[in-house]
């Protein structure tokens, strides 16, 4: 028992000093970022011209101060706060939701300077825009390297929430997640996701490793109040700055362009196809006269890898293919009928007024659910007689959807009202319906025909 005592006692007198001494050198690498980081982030304030519905609602997910509930809409002007980051030449790296459909810009730096900015560019379907300042000894910040990035990794947030009288506040957090997608903000989703603390006004703001470096530019959180609740998202600045040179440069986003229609891999697909894992993009459709057609590419291949790298999702296809450019020749390992195949393609330009759903994002979101077009490959997986239609290809656990009965394989005949019969028919029927809402669904399961009544 005295030798325990012992080695309590010599426990307590060594690591106790020791983890002090880590929280001290931690709380210092925090104090520092800080003090690098902070003169670079700005405030940006505008008037906006918003059209809004006259009644209250609001979306799930949140873009910091900008939720907008569903109805008749109304037109009116607002005063919009935003955060941003000053780089080089007088560049600031923003959200486009901060600018977007905004008057004149005045962009305040943490000194108390103000200056009139000009928006170089937006790009609605990555969320960032590239604004401009005229200024001498401006201070820049330095911008990192996303793809470095880990889970558990120390991140400070700096913004400026709620009002410009809290400019530059500084919070601290992990990285709690990488490659977030489908969160349903906006075309090109990758984002970090962290629980620093950050709320209404920071958009545009910086995340931040221990290095002072910007590795993310803060876009949204998922919030049920409004405020922060330990889930917000950033667009990986590596991302952020393929986006940024494009808009410099060109004035607009050049993306390469595949033409296929994919989904993702769940565990049922995955069983089927005789997957050890759930993984890979599942190409649905092959657009005519497109790269993917004249390639050779084939409805039911399965896209492992481009260019060796392992493709797990279908939304990690698209931003890898969006990140290449008009003439890059790309590898894709695909399984086709059981079997790896090497197939190289050829990209083309994405066309600017490319219906997103023909590009690849076939399944259309419902409340707990995706609804996909139906066609000869998804009916013959479902055993399904019919190949025309809107067929559910994917029901979420726990979701309101899933509690109703609503299952992968379901035909939805019509919403309401209205008989549906393609995925924009079913996208155009629901858009008539609020948060809140209960929706009487049609749906025919096998040879049975029901009614599901759904709240959205």
């Amino acid at each position: 028992m005295k030798r325990l005592h012992t080695i309590l006692l010599l426990l307590i007198v060594f690591v106790i000093p020791i983890a002090a001494s880590v929280l001290d050198d931690l709380s210092s690498e925090f104090v520092n970022v800080a003090d690098k980081v902070s003169p670079a982030v700005v405030t940006i304030r505008a008037e906006k011209v918003i059209r809004r519905p006259d009644i209250f609602g609001g979306w799930e997910y949140d873009f910091f101060g900008f939720r907008l509930p569903q109805g008749r809409e109304m037109e009116f002007k607002t005063n919009v706060l935003g955060s941003g980051v000053l780089i080089e030449d007088g560049y600031i790296l923003t959200n486009n939701h901060v600018v977007e459909n905004v008057e004149e810009i005045t962009v305040h730096l943490m000194n108390r300077y103000e200056y009139k900015a000009e928006i170089i560019g937006r790009d609605p379907k990555s969320d960032i825009a590239v604004l401009q300042i005229d200024g001498k000894n401006l201070p820049e910040a330095k911008l990192g390297d996303s793809d470095k990035l880990q889970v558990g990794q120390w991140v400070l947030a700096i913004g400026n929430p709620f009002s410009d009288q809290l400019y530059s506040t500084v919070t601290h957090g992990i990285v709690s997640a990488l490659g977030r997608s489908r969160v349903g903000l906006v075309d090109y989703e990758d984002f970090i996701q962290t629980d620093a603390a950050i709320n209404p006004g920071n958009s545009g703001g910086a995340l931040v490793n221990l290095d002072g470096e910007v590795i993310g530019i803060n876009s949204a959180i998922a919030s049920h109040s409004g405020g922060s609740q330990g889930v917000g998202f950033a667009i990986p600045i590596n991302l952020a700055k393929r986006v940024m040179k494009d808009l410099i440069e060109n004035g607009r986003v050049i993306r390469g362009y595949l033409g296929v229609q994919i989904q993702e891999v769940d565990y049922e697909i995955a069983r089927s196809l005789g997957l050890k894992e759930v993984a890979g993009a599942l190409i649905a459709d092959v657009v005519e006269d497109t790269p993917a057609d004249k390639a050779g590419l084939k409805t039911g291949d399965l896209v492992l890898k481009v260019d060796g790298k392992k493709i797990h999702t279908s939304s990690e296809l698209r931003n890898t293919i969006s990140a290449r450019r008009p003439g890059d020749k790309v590898t894709l390992m695909l399984l086709r009928d059981g079997k790896e195949k090497n197939i190289d393609v050829t990209l083309e330009e994405l066309p600017e007024n490319l219906n997103q759903a023909m590009e690849s994002r076939t399944v259309q979101e419902g409340p707990g659910f995706s609804v996909q077009d139906l066609d000869k490959n998804l009916a013959a997986r479902y055993g399904i007689k019919k190949d025309k239609g809107v067929i559910i290809t994917e029901v979420q656990p726990g979701s309101e959807a899933a509690k109703k009965g609503l299952r992968p394989g379901d035909i939805i005949i019509r919403v309401g009202d209205e008989e549906i019969s393609s995925v924009r028919e079913f996208d155009k029927a629901f858009k008539k319906y609020n948060k809140g809402d209960t929706v009487l669904l049609l749906v025919q399961r096998k040879n049975l025909k029901l009614f599901i009544a759904l709240t959205i």
